[in-house]
């Protein structure tokens, strides 16, 4: 197309500065650019686009325009929006290097130019795929005018009639032009591309869901490092994106196949933006985690959590519950060394917690994971729940010692099964035969004081999912309870060793000082742990239930913060 026939569209709205001579040079491409030296990007033959932010005085502009001329672009355009009028120095200096320029009025938007050059620049050469390659190029290192991945997949669409859609491990859609691919054919072909890349067979790799044929494209995540060729692939095959196209590419010619690469290429960059604004929650996560495996007060936690509340509560407006996700990645002994599971754990409990349908819009701003050796941990806030006032609780439903009051805890909490709904099938299919990933869901607690609890919580959870068969399994906090069915299958003479490890030392106590140390550990652990609530079921001050709660410790050796000793209190008081 020529530089004439811009001229004459009125939707553009462009107005002739000077080079009227000029104007029937050819358009080949279109450039948005605020850089003072562009020249890394231009090939030649292209409107370039610019808002004027590299001018800061006069003499800025032969320089900027001595460039332009050099690379052979077809034509400058100057946006108003910025300065008003175009600056006459720029005007100028375009003139002496006989330059096309335009002014573009400040209702149009660059993208809307960009949009009319890209179609018609198609239509004239749709067979010329390198063009097509370049255009793309071009839209996305624009920056913001690029519009992200979904620019190149509308090209994709316009230029080559191909639908296409950028999908994660999981088969959640990142991404796509035009309809959404229905969720059971994400997770069919993100079960597909699991598999074969397992497989280490070579992309583009083809599958046949519900009778239509994809072909599928990896988008390998670089941002954080180049991976070594001798990386083990599940390392990565677990977070990688990838491109699901419509067609059958095995038999397109290499030209096509280059391209596709170049599009994956291009939202690789996509996903390393997307990771970098991960990196400040993640951060969050591995500080508060450290505090609570640390031990630290409950008030040094709460000032780390509001410290941390713009990054993980934007738009909840009010303090949420929180809860506990623990994730784990095993492999099998055999030619496992050095495969790290642990970043493997953090990016798929990422990629299943930001799930809008798991845990709801926006999700993915909130999410907060830690790794610490094989083990992932998130820290998911919930929206607060109205629970009405009761004995020993406030107006929000939360004791004194922040534990989560019984009424509505679990209105807005996460459930393990809900977690893998849609997620087992394809996940399964990369870990393969060699692979577990075992998740573990706490109960929703209100505050600081509660992360310990929670945390404990949801590590005996996945201990329980990790009992079970399967590839992908998750155990939620309601689930420790049902230790209580097996009660009646233990044999009595490990019934009787068992309690009369843990209880005859108090019983004994009791009998010498009177000092009713058992039923002060029935209501301690009836009451989950309250201080507040057990004292007042038992008519006592605080402090005296500190102190018999003290004596039970040391009597018996063991701590009634941990869950594992809670646990064993609760089954041995059931036993006996």
């Amino acid at each position: 197309m020529r530089l004439r026939a811009l001229l004459e569209t009125n939707a553009l709205g462009l107005r002739l500065l000077g080079g009227e001579d000029e104007l029937d040079r050819s358009v080949r491409g279109v450039m948005t650019t605020d850089l003072r030296d562009p020249s890394r990007y231009l090939t030649g033959g292209e409107l370039v686009l610019t808002g004027l932010a590299w001018r800061r005085d006069a003499a800025d502009s032969e320089p900027f325009v001595r460039i332009l001329t050099a690379a052979g672009v077809a034509g400058l355009a100057a946006g108003e929006a910025e300065l008003g009028d175009i600056p006459g120095d720029l005007i100028e200096a375009c003139e002496r290097h006989r330059l096309p320029l335009f002014a573009v009025h400040e209702t149009v938007a660059f993208a809307t130019i960009t949009e009319h050059v890209v179609r018609q620049v198609s239509g004239e050469r749709a067979g010329d795929l390198a063009a097509v390659v370049d255009r793309h190029r071009r839209l996305m290192t624009s920056g913001p005018a690029g519009g992200g991945p979904e620019v190149v997949l509308d090209l994709l669409g316009s230029d080559l009639d191909l639908h296409a859609w950028v999908l994660s491990p999981t088969g959640r859609q990142i991404a796509g032009a035009g309809a959404p691919l229905p969720g059971p054919v994400g997770a069919a072909l993100a079960g597909h591309h699991l598999a074969a890349t397992r497989t280490d067979r070579r992309a583009p790799h083809r599958t046949t869901v519900d009778g239509v044929t994809y072909s599928l494209f990896p988008i390998r995540n670089t941002g954080r490092g180049a991976a070594p060729a001798s990386r083990d692939a599940r390392e990565s095959v677990l977070s990688d994106w990838l491109l699901a196209v419509e067609a059958d590419a095995s038999d397109w010619p290499a030209a096509r196949l280059d391209l596709l690469q170049g599009v994956t290429q291009l939202i690789a960059v996509e996903r390393d933006r997307r990771d970098a604004a991960r990196t400040v929650r993640r951060r969050l996560a591995q500080e508060i985690l450290e505090l609570v495996q640390a031990g630290a007060a409950p008030a040094e936690i709460a000032a780390r959590l509001r410290v941390a509340a713009p990054v993980l509560l934007p738009g909840l407006g009010t303090a949420p519950h929180w809860q506990v996700v623990v994730a784990r990645v095993q492999w099998s002994a055999e030619g496992s060394p050095g495969v790290a599971g642990g970043p493997v754990a953090q990016a798929l409990l990422e990629e299943i917690l930001v799930d809008p349908a798991v845990t709801g819009p926006d999700s993915a701003d909130r999410i907060a994971v830690a790794h610490a050796g094989d083990e992932a941990i998130a820290l998911v806030p919930l929206p607060a729940v109205a629970v009405p006032p009761a004995d020993g609780t406030d107006a929000a439903g939360t004791d004194a010692d922040g534990g989560a009051a019984a009424a509505g805890k679990d209105d807005a909490a996460l459930h393990a099964d809900a977690l893998l709904a849609t997620v087992r099938e394809p996940l399964s299919a990369g870990l393969a035969d060699d692979g577990r990933l075992t998740l573990g869901v706490s109960a929703a607690v209100h505050s600081a004081e509660g992360l310990r609890g929670a945390l404990e919580e949801a590590r005996h959870a996945r201990r329980v999912a990790a009992a079970r068969p399967g590839r992908v399994c998750a155990a939620g906090h309601h689930e420790l309870a049902s230790h209580v069915l097996l009660l009646p299958f233990v044999p009595d003479d490990v019934r009787r060793a068992f309690t009369a490890r843990l209880l005859d030392p108090l019983r004994d106590y009791d009998r010498r000082h009177r000092a009713e140390l058992i039923p002060t550990l029935e209501a301690f652990l009836d009451c989950d742990g309250s201080w507040t609530r057990c004292a007042a079921r038992l008519h006592l001050h605080v402090n005296t239930l500190r102190y018999r709660v003290g004596r039970i410790e040391q009597l018996t050796g063991r701590d009634l913060s941990r869950l594992e000793d809670k646990l064993d209190f609760f089954l041995a008081l059931r036993m006996s």
